[in-house]
């Protein structure tokens, strides 16, 4: 009976969240609180299937982003993340290209000769985000 509890607790209190985030990291607070909102889901035991950078949200992805010293790095911080949930970040690749963030194999096709695009994070469509929507029970977006 206490084995059927306890799985009915953790299916009853876990959720599967989709996370899009379509802000820049500085332009507002969005991105701050999507990172907080994923941080903690996580910490408490909840499964994000995936975090999507859709729009002016890819500007999380850049590899070479050096903020200042006394403000947030989110690269980092997404980075972190990663490392100890093996969370799945998901760019955009329309709106990457847009912006001039180019993974290796397109930045070659494009005849250019760097990878933009930091640790951690990959570069796909729209299917991956489709498919996190599907396998979520909840979808938030944040900007």
């Amino acid at each position: 009976m206490l084995l059927y509890l306890n799985f009915l607790r953790r299916t009853l209190l876990f959720m599967k969240y989709a996370i899009q985030i379509n802000a820049s990291p500085y332009q507002s607070s969005s991105g701050e609180n999507a990172y907080q909102f994923t941080k903690t889901a996580l910490e408490m035991g909840h499964k994000v299937e995936r975090v999507f950078f859709y729009r002016e949200g890819v500007y999380h992805a850049f590899r070479y982003m050096t903020p200042p010293d006394d403000e947030v790095n989110y690269v980092q911080r997404w980075g972190d993340l990663v490392e100890k949930y093996q969370l799945d970040l998901v760019v955009c690749i329309s709106a990457a290209q847009r912006r001039g963030l180019l993974e290796t194999g397109e930045a070659k096709r494009q005849g250019k000769s760097d990878n933009d695009v930091a640790d951690g994070f990959r570069i796909a469509g729209l299917g991956l985000w489709v498919e996190a929507m599907l396998n979520a029970d909840r979808f938030l977006e944040f900007g």
